[in-house]
C-alpha cells in the first residue's frame, strides 16, 4: 500500500486537509491537520485495495517515481 503516491493539500472550503491516492481512484480522505488526512488516507487505500480485490477489480500498480515525472512536467 504504502507505495502508492499521496497527495495533501489544505481546503479552504472544507477548513481542513484532504488526502488522495491519484492512482486509486476516487480514494481520498479528509482530517483536521496534515498528519491525521495522512493516517486517514491509509485506511482508505488499505479498504480501497481490499474491496477491489474481493470485487474481482483490477488494481493499478504504483507509478512511484513515473508519476512524479508526469507531475513534474505539466
Amino acid at each position: 500500500m504504502s507505495k502508492y503516491a499521496i497527495e495533501i493539500f489544505y481546503s479552504e472550503e472544507d477548513e481542513g486537509y484532504i488526502a488522495i491516492a491519484p492512482e486509486l481512484w476516487g480514494c481520498s480522505a479528509f482530517g483536521a491537520t496534515e498528519e491525521e488526512a495522512l493516517k486517514e488516507i491509509k485506511v482508505a487505500m488499505t479498504l480501497w485495495l481490499e474491496t477491489a480485490k474481493c470485487d474481482a477489480r483490477p488494481i493499478p500498480q504504483p507509478l512511484g517515481k513515473e508519476l512524479l515525472k508526469v507531475v513534474a512536467s505539466a
